[in-house]
């Protein structure tokens, strides 16, 4: 009976394996997209209580909501993409892109003085349909003084949609926003240049706005406003120091193509740009939703990125370190099990801990005791059968008690 091979991916027929195949992530992003919405159904028919946190949303917010399902790129390597943490996170522009909606809520954290930066929103060559989605603009010293509690900074976070930094002082972002920004949640800040074509302009009120380059360069509106489209249209690739990133690349709602078409354009500037070596340093490819499975699209047939990696003679740990000794000892346990398979005694002895020594003690004295009282016991039994029978003495009780049971016995 021959052994049928089971593979969870295809790879591509012609042309270097090292690439994802069209077919096997469309098929990836159909299914997921047909579990997410019956997984949806099924919660909102199940859904007996109506959420109170809901109550002051509008229906079309409502239903926005329920759309905005992400999906997420999961990239394992076999190696660390980095060695060390990456504060500063990068951008990867996307075919489809996710923040379209007109009705989305946008924080801008701007760099000081933050007034500079709301006259230039607020500025008349500034895009109104831009402005009218940006809801606030705040500072990184009025942040830091505000937002200090736990419960503040998670007010914060739900009151909007989107977060875009000013790329100058976004790595200081983590330490005063907190672990609610930076763990389990989509809402990372995206870094944004509002330096961009640097030069002087006026403000609504006709005064010359300051355009030295350093922490306090305002750029021109127009520009800076290209540059938050791009940012807004782009996925955010935050790099840690491991051998697993996940990238928000789509939503559920949109079509698999679009999917697909995202996903290809974030895997395909990964290789290029963050990842050392390339497809030779993947380990794997999956896209899931946030509460369901993760589906492969592109597995290694290798676990080792290049042949140096591979060991062709028998490892030998180095001496003096933990594996020598570990390895030491095992030799030893081997020698001593043969020597008594064969009925010798062991050579070398074993060093035993303290409660082990202490557990031999007890045991040791219970088994000297135990002796003790056996021996104490035969004793009384041999002198019982060795000493001669006692006679009654003539008139006590037990004198008359002997002759009545003689006399009834004849």
């Amino acid at each position: 009976m021959t052994k049928t091979e089971t593979r969870l991916t295809t790879k591509v027929v012609e042309g270097t394996p090292y690439q994802l195949d069209s077919n096997q992530t469309i098929r990836a992003a159909e299914a997921l997209v047909k579990h997410i919405k019956a997984e949806q159904k099924r919660i909102g028919s199940s859904a007996t209580k109506k959420s109170l946190l809901a109550e002051g949303d509008s229906s079309e917010d409502n239903a926005a909501d329920e759309e905005y399902v992400p999906v997420w790129l999961i990239l394992g390597t076999k190696k660390h993409v980095v060695d060390q943490k990456r504060l500063k996170p990068s951008k990867i522009v996307l075919p489809h892109p996710i923040n379209t909606s007109p009705t989305t809520r946008i924080c801008l954290i701007t760099a000081d003085p933050q007034r500079s930066y709301k006259d230039l929103v607020a500025h008349a060559s500034f895009p109104s349909s831009l402005s009218s989605r940006i809801s606030r603009v705040i500072g990184i010293t009025k942040l830091k003084a505000k937002y200090k509690s736990y419960e503040s900074r998670r007010q914060l976070l739900a009151e909007y949609d989107i977060f875009l930094a000013d790329d100058r002082i976004i790595t200081y972002l983590p330490k005063t926003l907190g672990k609610i920004f930076y763990k389990g949640t989509s809402k990372r800040p995206i870094p944004v240049n509002l330096a961009a074509g640097v030069k002087s302009w006026k403000d609504s009120e006709g005064k010359k706005v300051k355009s030295e380059k350093g922490s306090s360069a305002v750029g021109a509106p127009q520009n800076v406003a290209r540059e938050i489209e791009a940012a807004l249209q782009a996925a955010l690739v935050h790099i840690s120091p491991s051998v697993t990133t996940a990238i928000k690349v789509a939503r559920a709602s949109m079509a698999s193509q679009e999917i697909v078409e995202n996903v290809e354009a974030v895997v395909k500037g990964l290789m290029e740009k963050f990842v050392p070596k390339g497809w030779r340093n993947v380990r794997s490819l999956h896209i899931k939703g946030p509460n369901t499975m993760a589906l492969p699209i592109w597995l290694a047939d290798e676990l080792w990125v290049g042949e140096e990696d591979v060991l062709e003679e028998k490892w030998k740990p180095v001496e003096g370190t933990k594996d020598h000794k570990n390895e030491k000892k095992r030799k030893w346990e081997e020698w001593e099990d043969e020597l008594l398979e064969e009925g010798d005694k062991p050579l070398r002895k074993v060093k035993k801990s303290k409660e082990q020594k202490a557990e031999a003690d007890d045991l040791a004295k219970e088994a000297v005791l135990r002796k003790q009282k056996l021996k104490k016991q035969k004793e009384e039994a041999l002198k019982a059968i060795e000493a001669p029978p006692v006679k009654a003495i003539e008139g006590t009780e037990k004198s008359k008690k002997s002759k009545k049971i003689k006399a009834v016995a004849a």
